[in-house]
């Protein structure tokens, strides 16, 4: 439950990327969208800022590692080779309706944290943000990522559970009921927009 959302507070989007909103996942990539777009506006009628991450791995030392799972190119060429299909099918663009402005934050990951390795942390501070709102895809991956490190951090963070999903429905279930209430608050996108409209 939403109790609260600090004025200084940022809008966090993860991953709403052509690559990424392509996927197969537990719910649909247009919901998400949908309600990020709300979400967007929301913020913009506040002039709080919008941050909007997307991911691009690709030869990231933990993608070079060993793993039981794995769909990482591995060895200069392959990466190369991956690098260029994706670029040409724009799997790295956020997708256009979020309708990004100049004075937006963009962030690029190559982690499942937007704040490893990017200057994302050192921007916030200087804005005085000390809250954030966080939702995207996929909720145990880029999402979760990110949650634990903005924890780390100190952010008060603000889940949207309608407006983020995961390419599996067990994963995404239990980042919402194990992992984010022991670190943030959770609530629909109404419930956050209904507290930012109080502040």
């Amino acid at each position: 439950m939403i109790t609260a959302i600090d004025a200084k507070t940022a809008l966090v989007l993860i991953d709403l990327q052509k690559g990424i909103m392509g996927l197969p996942t537990a719910h649909s990539t247009e919901q998400v969208l949908e309600k990020s777009i709300e979400l967007i506006k929301a913020f913009r009628s506040k002039n709080l800022p919008i941050v909007f991450v997307n991911v691009n791995p690709l030869g990231a030392k933990w993608t070079q590692a060993r793993v039981e799972q794995s769909t990482a190119p591995k060895g200069e060429e392959a990466i190369e080779q991956a690098r260029l299909a994706m670029e040409a099918s724009g799997f790295f663009d956020l997708v256009p309706q979020l309708d990004v402005q100049p004075d937006d934050i963009l962030i690029t990951k190559n982690t499942w944290s937007a704040f490893y390795n990017t200057p994302l942390h050192e921007i916030l501070q200087k804005l005085d943000i000390t809250g954030i709102v966080l939702a995207g895809v996929a909720t145990s991956i880029g999402v979760e990522g990110t949650a634990r490190n903005a924890s780390e951090h100190g952010y008060n963070i603000t889940f949207v559970e309608d407006a983020m999903t995961d390419m599996h429905l067990s994963a995404h279930e239990n980042s919402l009921k194990s992992i984010f209430p022991r670190i943030g608050e959770l609530g629909t996108t109404a419930d956050v927009i209904s507290t930012l409209q109080k502040n």
